[in-house]
């Protein structure tokens, strides 16, 4: 009998995956390989969200800490493997987990008092280190303090150095100090506008920890972006920074097809093979590429459970995309359309600068583009699939997969309906409720030329386009309802002035088949009785045939 699998939905501790029986796709080579680097003090990895970084963190730390026996854990797995490495290094040292994603707040007090909780949960872990011999007695007292969340803000920003010394003292080693999502409280301040002094507090955390720190076997740091040195580490030696540009770890955070093909045939789902492909394939890390972790487990486990479930966007609900919105907010005729280029299925060509200080995301295009990338809403097309020679820090970039695609679709939806209350449309309407077909196709062009069209959504996007301008203005407008012998596509009721509007809405291939589209529309409206049943219940039905290409439409009047 096959036994069942059970996917690790929501599980980032590793101990708990293996411990279950849970699905793990082996990654346990990144510990030999980090091991493997010399003269390496500190090593931040920056990767966008939901693609492993906390599971990783976690595995690294039930191998090196010493308080474990973390044997059974790693039985079978690819470091198991390695005997000398494995007793030299696992279980052997003091190890500090600590994650700052829950660091958050709408001001600064709100989001410190969450930091000193989270420190505070961290020291009770450590609770036999206090009245012993070997811990010194002043260290004690702040230990206590910062366990009751009672110690100043300057004892929290030495919190880490603290526990280490603490740790060093009692076992008489050096700590490896594993730190997760370390920008988190960076990125949430800027938004909420307590920046500067969250940097503060954080860059103090740091510094005392990784500065000069003889305690300090060696740190790992995970984050979504790398903040230049100088704002957060400054003074940190031998300090490595790997990105998603970068070789040497590619193949450690996500999914490589090969594990994706071994994990569909485990589970049965390789017919899912293709749509796994298109919906969360397509990143690319250093010279792999690579699939969204996040994203796969969670279709598979959709898939175990109901054999038809269709691909969702599930890395876009882990996680807000304020980002996006915040670029389209800022965006300009260049911005947008390079936009459209990428909504397309094209590539832009931008430079990308790697280090990122968050209060100065805005100040230029090349920041924004940065950001998209590296965040992962962006990703690097294939060495070859650029037939031109790129400037040195310039990279060809497009939507990765289905999924984020969505992410922008909905997004610039959202925006445009909600800039488009901001325009006076009166003139619009008037030439709407006049039967002025002529001034309407004009008003029209002049919306539509400011929105972010994505052409192969044909008629759909013209269609949310079209409700889009009648939404929020006194109006009743209905999308895709019955009428008569089948659905129109907007009907707009004006309930005061005692009159509807029916647009069919067409999508022409070629500029000069404008026309003809517009004159289809109005023969389905005729065939169709879309107007009918709004004859007795309006003085005045107005039915229109709109058709658009690209950024260009006509309205015609029946």
């Amino acid at each position: 009998m096959k036994r069942k699998i059970m996917m690790p939905v929501g599980i980032s501790d590793f101990s708990e995956i293996r411990q279950e029986g849970s699905y793990y796709i082996d990654k346990t080579g990144l510990i030999e390989e980090l091991l493997n680097t010399t003269g390496t003090k500190v090593t931040l990895f920056t990767r966008p969200r939901r693609f492993g970084k906390t599971l990783g963190m976690s595995m690294l730390a039930h191998f090196f800490d010493i308080s474990e026996n973390s044997r059974m854990l790693f039985d079978g797995l690819k470091i198991s493997e390695n005997k000398e490495l494995c007793e030299e290094w696992m279980n052997r040292y003091p190890t500090i987990f600590f994650s700052f994603k829950d660091v958050d707040g709408l001001d600064f007090p709100v989001a410190y008092e969450r930091l000193q909780g989270q420190f505070a949960d961290l020291f009770k872990k450590y609770d036999y280190l206090l009245k012993n011999d070997f811990v010194n007695k002043d260290d004690e007292e702040v230990f206590s303090l910062i366990k009751t969340e009672k110690a100043s803000i300057g004892q929290i920003s030495r919190a880490l150095s603290i526990l280490m010394r603490m740790l060093k003292d009692y076992y008489g080693k050096p700590v490896i100090l594993l730190l997760d999502e370390y920008d988190v409280p960076v990125a949430k301040a800027n938004t909420n506008g307590y920046y500067n002094e969250m940097l503060d507090m954080i860059r103090g955390i740091l510094s005392t920890a990784l500065k000069d720190n003889s305690c300090l076997k060696f740190a790992v740091i995970t984050g979504c972006l790398r903040i230049a040195k100088e704002s957060i580490f400054t003074g940190v030696n031998n300090f490595t920074i790997d990105t998603i540009l970068d070789n040497r770890y590619d193949e450690f955070f996500g999914f490589s097809q090969n594990e994706v093909d071994k994990l569909l045939e485990d589970t049965g789902l390789t017919d899912h093979t293709d749509e796994m492909r298109e919906w969360y394939d397509g990143y690319r890390f250093g010279n792999m590429d690579v699939y969204c972790p996040w994203d796969v487990v969670n279709h598979v486990n959709s898939l175990l459970i109901d054999s038809e479930a269709k691909p969702v966007g599930y890395w876009k609900n882990s996680s807000g995309n304020e980002i996006i919105r915040s670029f389209i907010d800022y965006s300009g005729p260049a911005i947008t359309q390079k936009l459209e280029t990428l909504l397309s299925g094209g590539c832009i060509v931008e430079n990308i600068q790697e280090e990122i200080t968050y209060d100065y995301l805005h100040s230029t295009e090349d920041n924004l583009w940065s950001i998209l990338y590296l965040t992962g809403y962006l990703t690097r097309t294939k060495d070859g699939r650029w037939e031109e020679e790129l400037p040195q820090g310039s990279y060809a970039m497009k939507i990765p997969n289905k999924e984020v695609r969505e992410i922008f679709e909905t997004v610039i939806k959202k925006w445009f309906m909600e800039s488009t209350q901001q325009i006076d449309r009166k003139a619009l309407f008037a030439s709407v409720w006049n039967g002025d077909a002529e001034k309407a196709t004009a008003e029209i062009t002049k919306l539509l030329r400011r929105t972010i069209s994505y052409y192969d959504y044909r008629e759909d996007f013209y269609h949310a386009f079209f409700a889009g301008i009648f939404a929020g203005a006194g109006y009743v407008v209905e999308s895709n309802r019955e009428h008569g012998d089948g659905r129109s596509d907007i009907v707009v009721q004006d309930y005061a002035g005692d009159r509807v509007a029916v647009f069919e809405v067409k999508y022409a291939k070629k500029l000069e088949d404008l026309e003809k589209e517009c004159e289809k529309a109005i023969s389905q409206i005729d065939e169709k009785k879309y107007a009918e049943e709004f004859k007795e219940n309006y003085a005045e039905v107005i039915c229109y045939g709109a058709a658009f290409y690209k950024k260009r439409c006509k309205i015609m009047k029946k």
